[in-house]
């Protein structure tokens, strides 16, 4: 960027402040921005997957029914995921680890700690399991869920704002982001007013865009079968790789790369093993979202006759040919 220009851009976007809260009290009850962004991901992906999902001619809001099982799973294993990767967090003399009544255990998942590979993990147990009881082609639903679960995962990364949290390396970009020398998280030695790369940004726009991508290749017919859910698998971790190389929030290191770097790798790595298997294995077109023999029976529709009264006449009623009395005065 030529000197000019930087200068234009800066007076332009100095920095990007972090959010004075990061919730609000209703009386006695803590409300968190947080849980509130992922809240309303969670929607947002069920209404877009129910659409595509009935669009491929599955029962309306039969994603709900697979939701209720695929949502709490997520929810755990999000959790046991963070606590793997951040066992000092947990673990150790003097650490809560086990009482749900004091802060800093493995339960408190109030205080934060999700890890969104942990949910991919669990929701696909859950949703599974959801499938098994609908009779909905897992893959079948794994690929209408796709565009709506990196838009939730956008969605999600604001919450990370709010909490002033999985910030990047210092930088002198216009769009740095603010953070608070007192933040626990920030590097010591830096003097205040040091600006940060803001990673829940990059990941913000990096998945907004794929959601663009998938539902762009989801209206071609190759991308059936699983391959839509392991092209987001592919985008998505892609992304993480880069985001997750310049964060410095503590995390666990193994070989040089952190934990969800790791991660990330392992999902571009699935992602292309789904498009591979799934290519030679179903180079057809999905016949139904139903597995064979459990498609939703339609009640057969009564024909006019059904309603014909063709019961007893009354006893009272007048004989053939005879002469009809009147009753009237």
């Amino acid at each position: 960027m030529s000197p000019a220009l930087h200068s234009t851009f800066t007076s332009v976007l100095t920095s990007i402040p972090s959010p004075p809260s990061s919730g609000f009290n209703i009386g006695p009850v803590p409300i968190r921005y947080y849980a509130l962004c992922i809240i309303a991901g969670i929607i947002v992906a069920t209404l877009i997957s129910n659409r595509r999902l009935t669009r491929r001619g599955a029962e309306n809001w039969v994603v709900i029914d697979i939701a209720i099982l695929a949502v709490p799973i997520a929810i755990i294993g999000a959790r046991i995921f963070h606590v793997l990767t951040h066992p000092d967090f947990y673990f150790g003399p003097g650490k809560n680890t086990w009482n749900p009544f004091e802060p800093g255990s493995v339960w408190a998942i109030w205080e934060g700690g999700i890890a969104i590979f942990g949910a991919l993990l669990g929701g696909a147990v859950g949703a599974w399991l959801g499938c098994r009881w609908t009779g909905i082609r897992f893959w079948t639903f794994a690929d209408a869920i796709a565009p709506g679960l990196l838009l939730a995962q956008a969605m999600g990364r604001f919450g990370n704002w709010f909490n002033h949290e999985l910030f990047g390396l210092p930088t002198d970009l216009p769009w740095g982001l603010e953070i608070e020398s007192t933040n626990p998280a920030f590097p010591a030695g830096l003097p205040e007013g040091t600006l940060f790369h803001p990673t829940f940004l990059y990941e913000v726009l990096w998945n907004g865009l794929g959601v663009l991508v998938l539902l762009w290749l989801g209206r071609k017919v190759y991308f059936q079968w699983g391959r839509l859910f392991a092209a987001y698998l592919i985008w998505y971790s892609a992304g993480r790789i880069v985001w997750e190389s310049i964060r410095i929030d503590p995390s666990e290191v193994l070989l040089g790369l952190r934990s969800n770097v790791w991660a990330a790798i392992i999902g571009v790595i699935i992602g292309i093993v789904i498009l591979v298997v799934q290519t030679r294995r179903h180079p057809g077109v999905e016949p139904s979202p139903y597995v064979s023999g459990r498609e939703p029976v339609e009640a057969d529709v009564e024909s006019q006759n059904d309603y014909v009264d063709l019961s007893e006449p009354p006893a009272a009623s007048i004989d053939a040919g005879a002469p009809a009395t009147s009753t009237a005065p």
